[in-house]
């Protein structure tokens, strides 16, 4: 696959009319979808913002690279767009950018359109290309420019190739390594490679640079690579492995300091100007430089990891469980039919603690505290501590897995290669058993049952205002903290005692955001662009289908009014599930589960009642577009 088969000429958008940053990533999705390249606008706008949320991808020199890789995109495709003008991306160097990229990436299928767009990214960091595409007036001749500059960049590659392979191995050259790695594994994975590259042969050193991209990990480094390396560059935004390079002096930087900040990793690289790294989850110095984490958000990234490794088993496990309710109450519970999904999805469920508790385990101690918080996971249900005790569970194994890496540092080397096949799990697992038996599970076991019995004798009012309560936070934020924390909350309670009861208050808090939305834009039509009715539309369906996301797009535009009719809708409607005793039978599904759970018409006409009441605020507050 060539680039100009990504891009496309008819897509391309040589005179951008948008003057922000928002207007530009809208103008550019809807030329997607008018050719049909994405099936759907707001799910894939949504994608483009958590990604620009994690860092602005205007690189500088006047080029951003908007992205996104999801199931939404029907084929892998760049959108070349300019803007005369510039328009302000909050790119790196505070410049505004003129030449834009946009690229849609299908999830699944295989990895050539990435090694293509690996290709595309390694072409930009060209001045002289880059400057001639400025510079291009029509889709033909931005075409045959990527033409003539890829078939320069083969030649040129395989000049090269044969220079490596004449040449004697030398150990006069400095030799560094390093990772590059970004969130999505798209673009920036391969520019920094190509940058940390090209920069260090004009410095006259050897490097060698794994990509963890989309298409797995490329170019390996080795442990004998690692061992004779001078220093380690790790350019990444997202997790990468790092036990192996115990006691190499370890840069850690963003991705985008590969790309722009290459010269200076290499400098402190060859210099060996950075902390040693140990494999303990601490390092021996402090680089004031470095990005730090606070404890809250170190927290927060361990337990999403673990909550989102669960979530698969949530959903596909407690949908397979709700149809096999369904055909008990047809069937009876003696129907092979019911007992067939019922054991699937009870199998799946059972791995809901331990699943959680490993991964979040393993966040904190990278692999070795895999099994360990499994285990912990495992011990807590059944345990009878639960939820609350696997969760525990998977922190305390981690920082027990932390712990004994420390104290084993000055192991001698010849019983290193012990360390990660008998040393880290047989201790890891007896520490954190021990944890468990003793102290954990008991503790939590006690604190569960005193949990479920202060629910159990909630009066009427406060399970009302419990439902108000999760309802909201439901909506806060549509898919942070909060909404992260009454889902968890509720999936706990569920798996714990069966009850459905704060899962339909959870549930129907993450609905009426996208349904009130949807309802707005068609009832109050001069509030909404014609582009915002289009994807209120959408929202109808991802409302019913419990997919909140589809109003982030709605709340980052205007979040006031949204999130604030999203909030209020959301708790009358999760205090009214309370109020007539509403249950869902599984933790997901939306409208295709409700009708499996107790009371399910006062569900839906909380449904109802909660959207009229949001889609009302918001249209009445909202001013016409006019405006």
């Amino acid at each position: 696959m060539q680039v100009t088969d990504l891009l496309k000429k008819d897509v391309m958008l040589l005179d951008l009319k948008a003057t922000t940053k928002e207007a530009a990533i809208d103008e550019m999705i809807a030329n997607l979808y008018k050719y049909r390249i994405i099936s759907e606008k707001e799910s894939f706008k949504a994608a483009i913002l958590a990604r620009e949320e994690q860092s602005s991808t205007g690189l500088g020199d006047g080029i951003a690279m908007p992205h996104a890789k999801m199931a939404a995109v029907k084929e892998p495709t760049v959108l070349f767009a300019k803007s005369k003008d510039g328009i302000d991306y909050d790119s790196l160097d505070g410049q505004p950018a003129h030449l834009f990229f946009m690229i849609a990436v299908p999830e699944g299928g295989n990895d050539t359109h990435l090694q293509t767009i690996a290709a595309l990214s390694r072409l930009l960091m060209e001045p002289d290309f880059v400057n001639k595409l400025k510079n291009a007036s029509t889709p033909d001749e931005v075409e045959a420019l990527f033409v003539e500059s890829t078939k320069e960049e083969e030649a040129q590659e395989e000049t090269n190739q044969a220079a490596e392979s004449g040449a004697e191995a030398t150990d006069e050259k400095p030799f560094v390594v390093a990772v590059t790695a970004c969130p999505t594994g798209i673009a920036h994975t391969y520019m920094a490679e190509d940058a940390l590259k090209k920069k260090a042969k004009k410095m006259n050193v050897d490097i060698k640079v794994e990509t963890n991209g989309s298409d797995g990990t490329k170019n390996h480094l080795t442990d004998d690579e690692i061992k004779r390396a001078s220093g380690v560059i790790v350019a990444a935004s997202k997790k990468v492995e790092m036990a192996r390079f115990d006691g190499k002096h370890v840069i850690e930087r963003p991705v985008v300091d590969g790309i722009k900040k290459a010269e200076e990793l290499i400098t402190k690289a060859v210099n060996q100007d950075a902390p040693v790294y140990h494999n303990s989850g601490e390092k021996s110095g402090d680089d004031g430089e470095y990005e730090k984490q606070s404890a809250w958000g170190k927290i927060y990234k361990d337990l999403m990891n673990g909550i989102s490794h669960m979530l698969p088993f949530v959903i596909g496990g407690g949908i397979l469980m709700a149809v096999s309710f369904l055909f008990e109450s047809f069937l009876g519970s003696e129907s092979e039919v019911f007992l067939f999904f019922n054991t699937i999805g009870d199998t799946a469920f059972s791995f809901l603690i331990p699943i959680l508790a490993g991964y979040i385990a393993m966040s904190i101690g990278d692999r070795p505290a895999l099994m360990p918080g499994i285990v912990a996971g495992l011990m807590a249900d059944s345990s009878g501590a639960g939820f609350i005790g696997g969760l525990i569970g998977g922190f305390v194994a981690g920082y027990l897995i932390i712990l004994i890496k420390h104290l084993l540092r000055n192991l001698p080397q010849s019983l290193a290669s012990l360390k990660p096949i008998l040393l880290y799990p047989v201790l890891g697992l007896l520490v954190t058993g021990t944890a468990m038996y003793f102290v954990i599970g008991p503790v939590f076991s006690t604190l569960n049952n005193y949990i479920l019995d202060f629910l159990e004798g909630l009066g009427t009012g406060n399970i009302v205002l419990l439902g108000i309560l999760l309802g909201g936070m439901m909506a806060i934020d549509m898919g942070g903290p909060f909404n992260k924390a009454a889902y968890t909350f509720s999936i706990g309670i569920f798996n714990d005692t069966g009850d459905g009861a704060f899962m339909a208050a959870a549930m129907i808090g993450g609905m009426v955001p996208p349904l009130a939305i949807a309802l707005a834009s068609t009832i109050f039509k001069n509030k909404f662009t014609a582009d915002e009715r289009k994807s209120g539309t959408a929202n109808y369906i991802m409302g019913i289908s419990f997919v909140t996301e589809g109003a982030i797009p709605f709340a980052a535009a205007d979040p006031l009014r949204v999130i604030t009719s999203s909030v209020i809708g959301s708790a009358i409607a999760g205090g009214l599930t309370q109020f007539f005793h509403s249950t869902i039978p599984a933790p997901h599904g939306g409208i295709f589960v409700v009708f499996l759970g107790h009371a399910w018409w006062f569900f839906l006409l909380s449904l109802i009642i909660g959207t009229v009441i949001s889609a009302l605020i918001l249209g009445i507050w909202r001013k016409p577009v006019s405006q």
